[in-house]
């Protein structure tokens, strides 16, 4: 039986995959976008979005939250300081992801995952208005 069984096991052991997810991770917070399968781009939103959640609260006790998911300072910094101010209006769904193409190789469907609002967007905004 698989209750309470969720998530991908992305072919894996379980230390490679939150591994893997934490790279992702501090990549899409460093560069607000990234391109991958569809299904690793899938089981990321499921990691970060929470980190961003907790960002929001922008505590003491959400920071060390956070670094125990993702243990590294700089891309917590840049989390809490830059990326979960521009979502502090929404509930959630702070991800977009964009199937793209075929990876050549081994025929695995490209999506691009990136943040939903960015810095340029809110500068595009507040010209606007």
């Amino acid at each position: 039986m698989r209750h309470r069984n969720s998530g991908k096991k992305l072919g894996r052991p379980t230390y490679a995959r939150i591994a893997m997810l934490r790279n992702m991770a501090y990549s899409l917070i460093e560069k607000g976008r990234i391109e991958t399968t569809v299904d690793r781009a899938k089981a990321l939103r499921g990691f970060i979005e929470p980190l961003i959640t907790l960002g929001k609260k922008n505590t003491l006790a959400s920071r060390r939250l956070a670094l125990r998911r993702l243990p590294n300072k700089d891309a917590i910094n840049r989390l809490f300081e830059e990326v979960a101010p521009l979502f502090k209006e929404r509930n959630g769904g702070y991800t977009r992801i964009l199937k793209t193409s075929v990876r050549r190789g081994d025929n695995a469907q490209l999506a691009i995952i990136e943040f939903v609002e960015s810095k340029s967007n809110e500068k595009e905004n507040k010209t606007n208005e």
